[in-house]
């Protein structure tokens, strides 16, 4: 059974950075989609970031310029962000997912806090 574990989340100041890793415990072929999401207390979980498997890279408005998702080619099934400039309203948990063969992976989160 694959699991997806998270980390690098924590408490940071306002404009500072924070890198988040994502990797699976298990074999994973032919990755489709590798994402990250975060929810907010009290709000929805949104799309952040992904990354398709030819490359091609999206980002939510909220987060451009300011944060930069990027994988492991010699290992594919991790994934990273890259979050600089952070604002309190980054303040969510992040989850990554991976999208593999008709399955969808989700890792347990991790908690990104933003306050001075």
């Amino acid at each position: 059974q694959v699991h997806l574990v998270e980390s690098g989340g924590g408490l940071v100041q306002p404009g500072g950075s924070l890198r988040l890793s994502c990797g699976a415990s298990g074999s994973i072929s032919s990755v489709e989609i590798m994402a990250w999401y975060r929810q907010a207390l009290g709000k929805e979980r949104e799309l952040v970031a992904l990354i398709g498997a030819n490359g091609y890279t999206d980002y939510a408005e909220s987060v451009k310029g300011r944060f930069t998702s990027s994988r492991d080619n010699a290992k594919n099934t991790s994934v990273f962000l890259q979050m600089n400039t952070l604002k309190p309203e980054d303040t969510a948990v992040y989850y990554c997912q991976i999208q593999a063969e008709g399955r969808t992976y989700w890792g347990q989160g991790t908690q990104v806090t933003v306050s001075s």
